[in-house]
């Protein structure tokens, strides 16, 4: 890609990552963002630019307090004049209007405000809602001039046609509806004027104020400023159009492979830094059910593939997206989710997505010891913490937010508890986890706004479920291990739990979890396992082997006519256990996939193995041993009397007794 500086005759942009104030415009090519530089966040830059145009920032200053005060003190009159419901419309228009005069960066706050009826009354809902895609367009004289710059050509040259005025015109810029020459009905979308310079002025004075906070106000302990370069980082990927058109391409790659989601097509021939051209999806917003119900779709279910594709790319990827607000997400004629808008994304690492898998699933199982290390581990507390007074604060905050079931759980009301105990404790929170929890509570607030009831952490967990059965990494085997057993035992319920979550998430392979639970058994991170399993099975046998002697023993008195008093040998835990057997039995039985036939040509193999052969030497070692002792016991009683008063009726030798 090549670049070059040219003045625009109808504006200029004031570019704070240079010394001059020009438009950066290029030539298209495969993957223009990857060579743009001019058009990367770059702090340092953008501090030198405005620290030597003090009246500008002064201005801005004024531009966003002044408006914001004078809307708190209407609130506040209201209040004091009991004008509250009766006003409640007009002030939701004003606040509407105030974040569209302050720009795009405002514009976001208000988007992400719209879908959170939790926290929002539903009239100033209604009028945030239109920050999505409902601004104020610019002039098409303007937006033709950007297409002319970025393409090279004017747009009646490039598009058979293309619509009079915008179809939808959201914070960085509007949509037009076109075609192309070749047929192709596409989406046009055009970048707003002067965009470079509103964004980087509100992230200066956002970042010195994050700056101020940090050092200045004991009780923020997380790094803003990180959170607010993180959050920059995004905008400045989302102003390059061409960056959004590579980030679209890699999601689709990435999860195209789910059949309930789809990803529109690039068009690169057609795409700048500016421009970009897409196919053109047909669709409803997801916040409009009661058309998604009329076209005979089903709106909850659209939203459990939301939830169940972000838990993909949160836990799988690590890639995902970071503004999923109903703009951006479509409902098809077909009962898919279309993904619109790829500009903010974000990545995590792979120990972040195993940390935070292990998260969950200690949250669930109200583990809180394991949780609180999990902090650690997810770069919330430091290693040195002392984690003792944080356990039982956890167990306590978390107790009240979980309530009875997993069902319950929801992430506002564990986001609103952990805040209780952020001040409290040295907790930090990490730049990347700032963008999850965005994306996540506002797919959750789309669903609360669908249904009230829904609750993202229970559709969740049949999910989490799943991966832990199936991952094979060593942070899940270690997770599921802890799960199942505890002090020496093993916990049954757990497993119960996982299996009967686990059938319920897409694309369950119970072979393949057949496979994962055979592979790690017999290896050496499961010899854990294997010794557990080996003391079960001695019990087992062993408490059965003295049953049927007792069974064979009373049926010969009886026939000889001799009476015995003790009572057989109990099963105690060994009972219970046959009884989660069963049940795990009915739940494979009820899974997808199921085929008892598959099992039949792994006996031969898990036979053959030299752990499976060590483990039947040990339970025949352990069980001689048990025989031996018993034996010894038999011999060191055999002088003592029988009787014990029974009016000389025989009883059971002790040897016998459980």
């Amino acid at each position: 890609m090549t670049q070059k500086t040219v003045s625009s005759p109808n504006q200029s942009h004031a570019n704070p990552n240079s010394d001059t104030i020009t438009v950066e415009s290029s030539t298209q090519s495969l993957h223009p963002s990857l060579a743009d530089n001019e058009w990367r966040y770059d702090p340092e830059r953008i501090n030198n630019y405005y620290k030597n145009r003090p009246l500008a920032v002064i201005r801005r200053l004024i531009a966003l307090i002044f408006p914001g005060t004078a809307f708190g003190v209407r609130l506040l009159f209201d209040k004091l004049t009991g004008q509250i419901a009766k006003n409640e419309q007009k002030r939701a228009i004003e606040l509407r209007e105030i974040l569209t005069e302050l720009g795009p960066t405002y514009i976001k706050i208000g988007q992400a405000l719209s879908t959170r009826p939790d926290l929002v009354p539903p009239i100033y809902l209604e009028e945030l809602a239109q920050l999505q895609d409902q601004l104020p367009p610019f002039d098409n004289a303007i937006a033709y001039h950007f297409i002319e710059e970025e393409l090279g050509k004017p747009p009646k040259d490039i598009y058979a046609e293309i619509s009079p005025d915008p179809v939808a015109a959201a914070s960085l810029g509007q949509v037009y509806k076109g075609k192309l020459k070749s047929g192709e009905e596409v989406a046009i979308k055009v970048q707003r004027p002067d965009l470079l310079r509103r964004i980087t002025i509100d992230l200066y004075i956002l970042r010195k104020v994050s700056f101020f906070a940090t050092n200045n106000i004991k009780r923020i302990r997380s790094d803003l400023v990180a959170i607010m370069d993180e959050f920059a980082n995004r905008i400045f990927e989302e102003m390059n159009y061409a960056y959004e058109g590579y980030n679209a391409e890699r999601f689709k790659e990435l999860y195209n492979y789910i059949e309930e989601i789809y990803i529109p097509t690039i068009y690169w021939e057609y795409t700048g830094r500016r421009v970009l051209t897409m196919e053109w999806i047909a669709g409803i917003k997801l916040t409009n059910v009661q058309a998604i119900q009329d076209a005979g779709i089903e709106a909850t279910s659209l939203v459990e593939i939301g939830v169940e594709c972000s838990l993909r790319q949160l836990l799988e990827s690590g890639f995902f997206h970071a503004d999923p607000h109903p703009g951006n997400l479509l409902a098809m004629s077909d009962g898919r989710l279309a993904y619109l808008d790829f500009g903010m994304m974000s990545e995590i690492k792979p120990y972040q997505r195993y940390g935070l898998i292990q998260a969950i699933v200690h949250l669930v199982n109200r583990d809180f010891e394991s949780l609180a290390h999990d902090y650690v581990q997810l770069d919330f507390l430091s290693e040195d913490t002392d984690l003792r007074p944080i356990i039982p604060a956890l167990a306590s905050v978390f107790e009240n937010a979980l309530g009875a079931s997993v069902a319950e759980l929801n992430f506002k009301s564990i986001t609103d508890q952990m805040s209780e105990i952020m001040y409290e404790f040295p907790f930090q929170v990490p730049a990347y986890y700032a963008l999850i929890i965005r994306s996540l509570v506002t797919l959750e607030g789309i669903a609360i706004g669908i249904d009230p009831e829904f609750k993202v952490l229970s559709k969740a967990y049949p999910y989490v479920a799943k991966r832990l059965l199936i991952d094979p990494s060593p942070q899940l085997r270690e997770s599921l291990r802890d799960l199942l057993f505890k002090d020496g035992s093993f916990r049954w319920n757990r497993l119960e739990n996982l299996l009967r979550n686990a059938r319920d998430s897409q694309d369950y392979d119970f072979e393949k979890v057949l496979d994962q639970a055979l592979d790690f058994l017999f290896s050496e991170r499961g010899e854990f396992i294997r010794e557990r399993l080996v003391d079960e099975l001695v019990k087992a046998i062993d408490i059965y082997g003295q049953r049927s002697f007792y069974n064979f023993s009373a049926s010969v008195r009886e026939q000889v006519g001799l009476a015995v008093n003790e009572n057989p040998p109990q099963l105690g835990n060994n009972n219970q256990n046959l009884e989660h057997i069963q049940n795990i039995l009915e739940i494979l039985r009820d899974t997808p996939g199921f085929d008892p036939m598959r099992i039949v040509p792994l006996v031969p193999k898990v036979l053959s193995k030299p752990e499976t052969q060590h483990m039947g030497q040990q339970i025949v070692g352990k069980l001689t041993e048990k025989a031996i002792a018993r034996f010894i016991r038999n011999i060191a009683l055999q002088d003592k009397p029988t009787n014990n008063g029974n009016n000389g009726k025989l009883s059971l030798p002790s040897a016998f007794k459980n």
